[in-house]
Formats: structure tokens, sequence, C-alpha cells
């Protein structure tokens, strides 16, 4: 990772574990946070993939103190949102983009050259790192996340709502799944941890299944 003392930076934030980690790497790197931003569904009600209302985002984004920035699209619409996104960064000065991707190089290759297009420059404080060791680094940091989303065909449902943890990681791994959930294994939401100024207060309502996933239904406690 190249030097980011008080590098302004936009984070790709989707929610869960591995943006957490890469943004709270960027800042102890000394990087300087001026937005989060998230891509939603086209309709803007639930983020792409985590599935987590914008209420919950927006929460994240209020503990974080940085303001949020979202963008809608299908997966066809993807690339021109993401564009349209990284350009109003640059006009507003935030020449770089900080990403929680870990190893999957056809992933890493796309946002380098998505992010080319503007002009943007895309960093990755989690790059080649064994996966355990940065997820090991997550729990022992403070981090408080659990499981909101499940694919049934590559792992059990009944891992829905589980607390993310070194006993979890175990779990998973002696069944032979990927811990880090790399391949969409199962998705995150991150409610505590160094970044924030406090917890956010998330209630589960209830789970839902769609298209061999399972969703968490999650709200915020205090909303009357």
């Amino acid at each position: 990772m190249s030097d980011l003392a008080k590098v302004p930076f936009v984070m790709s934030w989707s929610g869960g574990k591995d943006s957490a980690m890469a943004y709270y790497r960027a800042i102890k790197a000394g990087a300087v946070p001026k937005r989060i931003w998230t891509m939603f569904e086209e309709d803007e009600e639930r983020s792409k993939s985590h599935a987590l209302p914008l209420k919950i985002v927006e929460a994240q984004a209020s503990r974080l103190g940085v303001p949020l920035m979202i963008r809608g699209a299908d997966w066809k619409g993807y690339q021109e949102q993401f564009v349209d996104a990284m350009e109003e960064c640059m006009k507003a000065g935030i020449q770089h983009g900080v990403f929680g991707d870990i190893d999957l190089v056809d992933h890493l290759k796309w946002v380098q050259e998505t992010c080319a297009k503007v002009g943007m420059t895309a960093v990755h404080p989690l790059w080649m790192e064994p996966r355990r060791s940065i997820l090991e680094e997550f729990v022992t940091a403070g981090f408080e996340a659990y499981v909101v989303v499940v694919n049934t065909k590559m792992m059990p449902a009944r891992f829905i709502g589980s607390r993310f943890s070194i006993e979890l990681m175990d779990e998973l791994e002696a069944l032979g799944i990927d811990s880090c959930g790399e391949s969409g294994e199962f998705h995150t939401v991150v409610v505590d941890g160094p970044i924030f100024s406090e917890r956010v207060p998330i209630v589960f309502s209830g789970q839902h299944e769609r298209d061999g996933y399972v969703f968490l239904d999650v709200g915020l406690a205090d909303e009357s």
C-alpha cells in the first residue's frame, strides 16, 4: 500500500467486514475519509449483495462521521453508475478510492480499470494478505459483525444471524467453507468497532429466502 498520509479518499462501502477492515487500515495509514459510497439496487431501497436497508447504511455513515453517497443500478447498469460516482468524487478533489478486495484478481482488475476511466487511483489495503489473518485482526480489533446473507448452495442456512467470531471461522473451515466468504458464501453487516463513534443499534426481525439465498431482516432498534 502506497503512502496514504493525509490523502483524502472515498470508501467503497458494502457495510460488511471487508470494507470495514479496508477503511480501518486506510485511516491507520493516515488517509482521510471524505465519503463512503454504496451501490444499491435500482430502487435504492437495499444495498447490492448485502441487501442492507438504506437506513442501516445511513446509520453506519453517521457513526463513521462521513457523508454517504449512493448509486442505484441493476447489474447491467452497474459500471455506468460506478463511473458516475467516481467522477463526482474526482470533481470534489477526492482522487483515491479504497476497496476491500483481498485476492480475487478479476475483480481487482475490473476496479482498477474502471477507476482509471476517470483518473481515480484504486487502493486495496487488504490485497494478497492471508484471509485468516485479516479476519483474526478484524475480531481482535474489536469489530462486531453478523452474517446477514447466506448462499444456501454453498453453506447451511443455519449460519444466518451468527456473530462473526474466531469460533465461527473455525466452524466454517471445519465444514470446508471459506471463512472469509470471498466466493459469495455469505455477507455480513458491521455494527461496531474502532472506526465507529458508537454502536449501530440493530435488531433482527426475521428472515426470508429468495433464489437460493437466505436474508436476515435488519432494522434499527430505536425506530418508532
